[in-house]
Order: structure tokens, then C-alpha cells, then sequence
């Protein structure tokens, strides 16, 4: 199983009750200005930082899977030992858990976390994580994915570096279809009635459909966003959609009870593993591509060592062989050629795998999309909730 199946589509309502709830309790949701951010670095004289992720999204050995072998290296190397942890499951959730630390400008206990760009772009509009120091990080200069470098909640990428990217696209059973899928609109057809599943999540659901409807996602509006939920609207009456789902579309889409679906590129590459009639493809009106990115919390004791790892993870023999084994898009292009080098034949052709390091011409259909500011969400989770039956 990978680490985005275990998304569950939360829709973003948790992160606003979470905030209503604080609020509630006398506590409001400050923003943090940027002389309040850092703390006292102790990096120098305490050679270590505390890093969370999520389950799953890191290699392992394979004969004892406590052991971290990029991780491990980076700790031989640098001398700086991580507590790494694999706490975050739900981005609402962990928003929860540390929330209250920074709106109160305390420290959260940790030096580096990973979460949702849609998530971060909270983080970064409240004024809860650094910037930070680019002259520490030559390779994140040199190797980031220009394609994900400057998104609009984080412009310059200043205070937030992709761990790993992955696009939401269509996948379907080629075979038991009977033909391929090119267009979102093929989803409505009524050979597909009831066998079609769509992401629960919000956040995780919108920016597809609405590129399906001709939409910008670099750009939409309010307007777009209920006439796609007019559209979903519609299917959900006539049962056209068969439900919304989480991670489950992945069982469906095995048994065949779901013929095509919503879905992420990292989970069908593993599909594809045991089924070679799994097909994902990237519309041609085009597919959102998001990333899941390391941040710095305000008030981290150990910033020039999360900077150092950061760094570190964008060497592209480093980011080779991390993509080898979580099967997202590598965030560090020039990691495809070390790839390819491999001897080991099925490590080579990953280099080849549009799912891992997407062409030109599937590049040229890839968008990220604004994220919903906090000014929407209220209005379109309530929304969205209703349709999904949230």
C-alpha cells in the first residue's frame, strides 16, 4: 500500500471546525509575523532535528524495515541523527495537533514536517512556518522541478520544498472497458453509468473536474466551482457516480466493480504491478499535479539541519533512490538519469515511467492548481459536504 492511499478525503471543514473550536476557547487563530518566526538555532552544538511524515513514504530495507538507507546515509554523513516519525495520516488532523503550539508561538517539538500544498498554503498564509535559507541548499537551486517551483501560495517556493509530487488523473480497466479513456466527459457516459468513483476530498476532487469543464485551475472562480458542483450534482442524481470515495477506489477498480475513477498516479503504478490492465491517463484537457512538501515550523531549534536534509534529499542520486521505491513523480528531473543507468533492469525502467517523470507532452497537460483561501472554504465545503454526504 502506498502512503497517498492512505489519504482519506477529508474535505477541509475539519481544518475550519479545528479553528472555530480554538477560537471557542479564547484562543484565536493569530498570524505570526515574520520577526516572531525563529528561535535560537542550536544546530551547531546539537547535531540533530526531529522530521515527520507520513507512513510509508520513505525506502526501507528490505530485510529490516526499521532501517532507513537514505535517511541512515544522510546520518553517517552529516553527523546529524533524525528522529523521524510517521505521525502525520490526515493533513486536518495534524493541523489539529500542532495548531495550537504555533497560534500561541510555541515550539511544535519538531524541525521538519510534510504536508499537502493545500494545507501548506494555510501554514504559509498564517505565518506558521520560515523561510528558508536558499544559499544552504544549492542542489534544491539547481534540481527543483521548475514545473513546481513558484506555486502561487508560495511564490519562489521560500518556505516550502516538495518531498515528492504526483498528479490526479483518470485510471480505468482498459480491458474490461473495452477501450480507452481520453476525456473527463467520457466519465458520464451511460456505458459508464454506476461505475464511476470520484475522490471524496475537496481539496483532492475539484481541480480535475473542473479542467474537465475547460477551466484555467491556475485561475478559477467561484462561478466555476458551482457550476462543476451543479455538474456532480447532476451524476450523483442519476447514479451515473457509483460513490466517493478515499483510498477504497483502489478495491473497486481491483474486483472491477468500478470500471474508471478518480485517482492517483503513485497508487496505479502499484496496481499496474498486479494488474497490467489498469491504465492512468492525464485528460487531455488536462490533470492537476500537486506535491506534498517539507516545511520548517516557527520556533524549530534545529533549522540549519532540516535546511541540510532538505538539501540533501535533492541530490539526484539521493532523490533516485528515494523515488525507486515510493513510485511518485520525482520532484528532481536530473534523477531520471541515474535511473537509467541502473544495471538493475527493472530500476532503469522506472526512468521510463511517465508516472514517475512525466514527458513533454504530458507535462504541457499538468497544472497546480490556486488552493481555496480561507475566505472560501466555509461556503465550498458546505457544499461539496452536501454532495458527497459528508
Amino acid at each position: 500500500m502506498s502512503r497517498r492511499s492512505l489519504l482519506r478525503g477529508f474535505s477541509g471543514l475539519g481544518t475550519a471546525g479545528a479553528l472555530a473550536a480554538l477560537t471557542g476557547c479564547g484562543v484565536p487563530a493569530a498570524y505570526v509575523e515574520a520577526g516572531d518566526r525563529s528561535a535560537a538555532d542550536r544546530s551547531a552544538r546539537d547535531k540533530s532535528l526531529v522530521f515527520a511524515n507520513w507512513p510509508l513514504y520513505i525506502d526501507t530495507d528490505d530485510k529490516n524495515t526499521s532501517k532507513r538507507p537514505t535517511l541512515d546515509a544522510f546520518s553517517k554523513r552529516s553527523g546529524i541523527s533524525v528522529k523521524y516519525t510517521e505521525e502525520i495520516n490526515d493533513n486536518d488532523e495534524f493541523f489539529g495537533k500542532i495548531s495550537p503550539a504555533l497560534m500561541n508561538h510555541q515550539e511544535t517539538g519538531r524541525d521538519l514536517i510534510v504536508i499537502s500544498d493545500w494545507m501548506a498554503a494555510r501554514f504559509v498564509r498564517l505565518g506558521w512556518v520560515q523561510e528558508m535559507d536558499r544559499a544552504k541548499q544549492p542542489n534544491v537551486a539547481k534540481y527543483l522541478d521548475p514545473q513546481l517551483s513558484s506555486p502561487a501560495f508560495d511564490k519562489g517556493r521560500l518556505h516550502s520544498v516538495p518531498w515528492q509530487s504526483g498528479i490526479t488523473g483518470i485510471a480505468y480497466n482498459k480491458k474490461r472497458l473495452g477501450r480507452e479513456i481520453k476525456h473527463t466527459s467520457e466519465l458520464w457516459e451511460p456505458s459508464l453509468k454506476g461505475k464511476v468513483t470520484l475522490l471524496s476530498g475537496l481539496d483532492e476532487a475539484f481541480a480535475l473536474l473542473m479542467q474537465g469543464d475547460g477551466v484555467d485551475i491556475t485561475r478559477w472562480t467561484a462561478d466555476d466551482f458551482h457550476r462543476m458542483c451543479d455538474q456532480v450534482e447532476k451524476y450523483v442524481k442519476n447514479k451515473q457516480i457509483r460513490r466517493f470515495t478515499g483510498n477504497d477506489y483502489i478495491k473497486d477498480l481491483s474486483t472491477g466493480d468500478v470500471l474508471a475513477c478518480q485517482a492517483y498516479s503513485g497508487d496505479v503504478i502499484q496496481l499496474q504491478a498486479d494488474n497490467p490492465d489498469i491504465e492512468f491517463v492525464v485528460p487531455e484537457e488536462g490533470a492537476e499535479l500537486w506535491a506534498e512538501s517539507m516545511m520548517i515550523p516557527n520556533l524549530a531549534r534545529h533549522k540549519s539541519n532540516a535546511e541540510k536534509l532538505i538539501d540533501y534529499y535533492y541530490e539526484p542520486e539521493v532523490a533516485a533512490e528515494l523515488a525507486a521505491w515510493v513510485n511518485y513523480v520525482c520532484p528532481v528531473p536530473a534523477a531520471r538519469e541515474v535511473l537509467a543507468s541502473s544495471k538493475d533492469k527493472d530500476t532503469a525502467e522506472l526512468a521510463e515511467d511517465p508516472l514517475i517523470f512525466p514527458d513533454d507532452a504530458m507535462r504541457k497537460r499538468l497544472a497546480i492548481a490556486r488552493d481555496i483561501t480561507s475566505g472560501e472554504r466555509v461556503e465550498f465545503a458546505k457544499r461539496w459536504n452536501a454532495i458527497v454526504g459528508l
